[in-house]
């Protein structure tokens, strides 16, 4: 009687398996080693071993050429299926409405897509502004520009660092901020809860953007407003930022972290997203 009740009390295969799907779930870009895997799911690394061994088979989880463990395409496929049917631009394109019109300047909507933010979407305001990533599709490296700031801020730290240090050199070379100016943004749009980067660079124009979270609580994209500096004062600036918040908490309760607007940005434009030019430099004019 008491060997049935701690095989009762024992977790299965199917549950250590599942378990370790769920940790994956929230592991780094890079994936995960087998020892953290192990102890984060409180099991032996031979156990863990041989239940990935059986997820790779299946066609669940990948195994990098580092000998580190991620999801599958496979995976975030099937659970697509179950995920919100509406996507990220399809949620989100109603928002940008409302805050252009209410706001009268131009919103834009960015997702990371690796090492870069994607501008999904955007609504035009009366003014006529330039943004760094363009018209929709656009990409710039994550750090330039107020939207794509305050995603790479949001990141788990590991996954933070690993974008500071990718892309500092490019930042160097488009003239836009070094490595110390950079932290200091991060810091202080963490502290903030909003991005309003103010380095001069661009004569006469701003903006702010606030972090969309997902139901995970999760950074996955942005709400930014550029615009023309007297625009946004310190007397108007705070109303701003409240709406931008506003939203893009209404857009995270609906965001799904499946979305495929999120995993691959540029095969859900239809693949129409623009090259960055590695010799571009920041010129006056554009905002995020």
């Amino acid at each position: 009687m008491k060997k049935q009740a701690d095989d009762l009390a024992a977790p299965t295969s199917l549950q250590r398996g599942l378990r370790i799907l769920a940790v994956l779930g929230s592991a780094p870009v890079g994936g995960m080693r087998l020892s953290d895997i192990a102890e984060a799911c409180t099991a032996s690394e031979a156990t863990t071993h041989r239940l990935l061994k059986s997820l790779i088979a299946e066609r669940f989880v990948d195994q990098t050429t580092e000998r580190r463990y991620r999801l599958s395409l496979d995976f975030f496929s099937l659970a697509a299926c179950a995920a919100n049917p509406d996507n990220l631009r399809d949620i989100c394109r109603p928002h940008l409405i409302h805050l252009s019109a209410t706001l009268n300047d131009t919103v834009f909507l960015l997702v990371r897509s690796g090492f870069h933010a994607v501008c999904v979407d955007r609504a035009e305001g009366p003014f006529p502004i330039r943004s760094f990533t363009g018209d929709i599709g656009g990409r710039i490296p994550l750090g330039i520009g107020q939207g794509s700031l305050v995603i790479l801020a949001f990141l788990p730290e590991e996954e933070r660092e690993e974008v500071i240090r990718f892309n500092i050199p490019r930042l160097l070379d488009m003239g836009a901020m070094d490595e110390v100016v950079l932290r200091t943004e991060i810091a202080r749009a963490v502290a903030q809860g909003y991005s309003g980067v103010e380095t001069g660079i661009i004569p006469g124009m701003t903006g702010v953007a606030v972090p969309i979270f997902d139901t995970n609580g999760r950074v996955v994209a942005a709400l930014s407003v550029g615009t023309l500096k007297e625009r946004l004062g310190p007397d108007r600036r705070p109303t701003v930022i409240e709406l931008l918040r506003r939203e893009a908490a209404i857009i995270g309760a609906r965001v799904s972290p499946f979305d495929p607007a999120l995993r691959r940005p540029a095969q859900y434009l239809g693949g129409v997203v623009a090259p960055l030019a590695a010799a571009s430099r920041v010129t006056p004019g554009d905002v995020s």
